[in-house]
């Protein structure tokens, strides 16, 4: 009976909120429509109107005297953001589910006819209920930065930059919830406080609700922060009302518009200005999920599955002259550079060494169709799905540095072998670092610079299903794969009949990939990419046992 009539009180809330409150709200802006044209248009605006009540964003100087800056994320350091929708989506895609998501999208009409208050509330029920704080806490440190620093404004950025240099304290204060930006806020721009709008949870799980204190209001929060006989120094916010209210709880207020954005062609911010190298992020969307955008994906996903299909079975029983033409007319760009290795062997007891970058799990069979020949890959624990559908002979590794070795050499002894010596993919211009084994096995090496571009789906991932990784990548609309084999490794470079240890190998070939490739070298590992995508070392239960989990 309790939880009958807990049911019926949030009926009638639901149905006051977003009928009665907001239809009469919609009403109230449709009848003043005519209204809002009029006063905005240039001849009813008087010139006292059309002075901002704050100076550009641009004028502000900072000096020692200052102790603190306060902004927004959304407007102000994020362009184009005046809708927080893609973000949310992106949380509900890579963190729910395609449902979430597809609820999400059909709710973005009703989003457009509440008030910015309702339209919040709205998506953060949409998005969180039921979801994992965990799950919360991987998309933030794994996926949204990336789209974060995208679409930062590099001047606003510059500033707040600035500020710490002079030791100025920043803060953030923003309407959309503080779980969705605090991660990146502390981790890429160094700022001290992040206030948001609070999300209720129990037992581990998101309710959907913000909690009893509500959505955000800025300027209350600034002043209930600082209190009443002290203010921020300096305020910088967007144009809009609330913005201005934030703004005007400082003792200096600035502007971001969007006539100093178009008139400023460096506003975005570069990869080069990133406040730390974005080597690693996961996510299966590889495309900013605007609500147009989002709708596009979901037309084409019912077509993607039946293009993955017939791409899929190209490969694997049609010869690889047809499948690579194939491949070209369904949308797969493929560019071949290099020789013809198919000759070198013939003559010789032990097959050639291949050593490829690693971005996908379909890198030997790209290869495989390079130089028309059936190649042997080895793998660390692939799916047995990906061995099922694999159109080439696949063997997997135990990670045992002498086992492997003494698989591998075997392998080389009955053909050519593909290794990818970084031990997991990466998805940015950077290489990891190479495992040396590669180099202690034969002298007859040849690398392989390999990389792949995509428009929709990313055919890799750390924390979601591997065994769907080569689905998704052929679920694309375009996608190209650049397969550049490099010439065969001069002996004197080698550790048989070079003298080299394996490590000067490993790293001498590291560095001639990249450079094929205009790629940087890192030290990082495989190791590296999952405790900061997934917060472990990559290790997944199998069946009782403790396996690593693929690349």
């Amino acid at each position: 009976m309790d939880f009958l009539i807990v049911f019926l009180n949030l009926a009638d809330w639901l149905v006051y909120q977003l009928l009665a409150n907001s239809c009469y709200k919609a009403a109230m802006k449709v009848k003043n429509h005519r209204f809002f044209i009029l006063r905005n248009h240039p001849s009813q605006k008087s010139p006292h109107h059309q002075i901002p009540l704050f100076p550009s964003f641009t004028k502000c100087t900072l000096n020692k005297d200052h102790k603190t800056i306060v902004c927004d994320i959304q407007n102000t350091l994020l362009l184009n953001s005046k809708s927080f929708f893609p973000y949310f989506m992106l949380v509900a895609f890579e963190g729910g589910s395609i449902l979430r998501a597809l609820m999400l999208l059909l709710s973005y009409p009703f989003v457009l006819v509440l008030d910015y208050e309702l339209g919040l509330r709205l998506m953060i029920f949409i998005t969180f209920c039921g979801l994992k704080l965990k799950d919360m806490k991987n998309v933030g440190r794994a996926i949204l930065p990336k789209f974060y620093l995208e679409n930062m404004n590099l001047q606003v950025h510059e500033l707040l930059s600035s500020a710490k240099s002079y030791g100025i304290k920043a803060m953030i204060f923003t309407r959309v919830p503080r779980v969705m930006v605090e991660g990146f806020c502390k981790e890429y721009l160094s700022v001290d406080d992040v206030m948001g709008t609070e999300l209720h949870s129990v037992g581990g799980y998101f309710s959907g609700f913000v909690s009893s204190e509500g959505v955000l209001v800025k300027h209350k929060a600034v002043k209930e922060w600082f209190g009443n006989e002290e203010k921020p120094d300096i305020g910088v916010g967007s144009c809009g009302f609330h913005d201005q209210l934030l703004i005007s709880q400082c003792k200096e207020g600035y502007l971001v518009n969007k006539e100093d954005a178009k008139r400023n062609a460096r506003t975005i911010m570069p990869r080069e200005k990133y406040p730390k190298p974005l080597v690693f992020h996961d996510g299966r969307l590889a495309f900013f999920p605007t609500p147009l955008a989002t709708l596009c994906m979901f037309i084409w996903f019912p077509l993607g599955i039946l293009l993955a299909i017939v791409r899929l079975c190209a490969g694997i029983y049609l010869p690889y002259h047809l499948a690579r033409i194939i491949g070209v007319f369904s949308g797969v760009n493929i560019t071949i550079e290099g020789c013809d290795y198919s000759w070198e062997n013939k003559n010789k007891q032990n097959g050639v060494l291949f050593v490829c970058t690693h971005r996908t799990l379909l890198d030997p069979v790209f290869l495989s169709m390079t130089i028309a020949k059936p190649l042997t890959a080895v793998t660390y624990s692939l799916s047995k799905m990906s061995e099922m559908i694999a159109p080439i002979k696949t063997v997997r590794l135990t990670r045992d540095r002498k086992q492997d070795g003494a698989t591998m050499h075997k392998l080389l002894s009955e053909g050519d072998l593909v290794v990818c010596p970084e031990g997991t993919t990466c998805r940015e211009p950077y290489l990891l670092r190479f495992s040396s084994l590669f180099a202690e096995l034969t002298d007859e090496i040849v690398p392989v610079a390999v990389d792949t571009h995509v428009t929709m789906f990313y055919g890799t991932t750390a924390s979601g299903l591997k065994c769907l990784d080569p689905i998704f990548f052929l679920m694309n609309p375009m996608a190209s794969y650049h397969v550049k084999v490099l010439g065969k490794l001069a002996k004197e470079m080698t550790c048989g009949a070079g003298g080299k240890s394996s490590h000067d190998v490993a790293n001498y070939i590291q560095k001639k990939l990249g450079d094929a490739l205009g790629f940087e070298c890192t030290n990082l590992t495989r190791r590296d990419k999952y405790l900061m995508l997934a917060g472990n070392e990559g290790i997944v239960e199998d069946h009782g046992k403790s396996q690593k989990s693929p690349s």
